[in-house]
């Protein structure tokens, strides 16, 4: 798995980052994706690319029992360590590399990091393996809209007004490079019908799925002819296909969550789909 984490320059603009000095409260996603969380209470609970270990010192604070964080970067697990968290597991191990025991943890959760994963379907596949019954995968990963980005940016007007979020190579899966922080990180672009059949067919059951908007003060779409103008002018220019021009994308930037359950069937699953600003969708499938 490609690790930009352990980069020093990169990271040290990531450790600036407010998420990373102020954790969960000052992450974009944390008001949604914290009411998706089921009961930890004397639970088991495993978390993919762990990071700083936000997640997992809440799910200590849940009540976990038992709590393993994996990450690839040193980098990050250096910063989780000094952070604390009595009972915590920290290991040097990619999402892919880990052997995944069977029926061995009640909640595997992952935010922000399989959009770095080039085989989706394999790690569904060992998630769903290792979950016990009644378990849940809780994900949250960057909506297909943003990983299709033409540059993950906006197409802004002369003034510097956003005017549009371009689309092109949708239905291209695979590397996409991009400036994040001032440095070019590598990230995973998978379609929603990939990222959604992938989990029904491991045997997921898909219950629920919701894409959140952002507080309605903060969507301001710009005007369509303005949009118009700028495709004629800088459409070309940049490159776009006519299924870009066709797919163009604006205002509705972020994703709110609700509450949401397995049901009581065997496995289940809620996704989070990080998009353009701050931005999420949920879903939820057992199996």
């Amino acid at each position: 798995m490609y690790n930009e984490y352990d980069n020093s320059e990169f990271f040290g603009r990531y450790a600036q980052m407010p998420r990373s000095s102020r954790g969960l409260s000052a992450a974009g996603e944390w008001s949604q994706l914290k009411g998706l969380f089921p009961d930890m209470d004397g639970r088991a609970v495993l978390d993919l690319g762990c990071g700083y270990g936000w997640h997992c010192r809440y799910a200590l604070e849940q009540g976990a029992a038992r709590v393993l964080g994996l990450d690839i970067s040193e980098n990050m697990l250096n910063e989780a360590v000094k952070r604390g968290g009595d009972g915590i597991e920290y290991r040097l191990c990619g999402i892919e590399e880990y052997e995944y025991p069977r029926e061995e943890w009640d909640l595997a959760v992952s935010n922000l990091a399989l959009h770095y994963i080039r085989d989706l379907q394999a790690v569904y596949q060992k998630v769903h393996r290792t979950l016990r019954p009644g378990g849940v995968f809780l994900f949250n990963i960057e909506h297909p809209v943003f990983t299709a980005g033409v540059g993950q940016d906006w197409i802004y007007s002369d003034t510097g007004q956003p005017l549009y979020w371009p689309v092109d190579g949708y239905f291209t899966p695979g590397e996409r490079e991009t400036n994040f922080l001032g440095c070019k990180v590598k990230k995973q672009h998978h379609t929603l019908t990939q990222i959604l059949n992938g989990l029904i067919g491991c045997g997921f059951r898909i219950t629920a799925v919701e894409e959140a908007r952002p507080p309605e003060e903060e969507v301001r779409p710009p005007a369509p002819e303005l949009w118009e103008q700028e495709l004629a002018r800088k459409g070309d220019r940049l490159g776009f296909t006519e299924d870009a021009k066709l797919g163009l994308f604006s205002g509705d930037r972020l994703l709110s969550a609700v509450p949401v359950s397995g049901g009581g069937s065997p496995v289940g699953t809620v996704i989070s789909f990080m998009g353009l600003t701050a931005p999420a969708g949920y879903l939820v499938c057992d199996g």
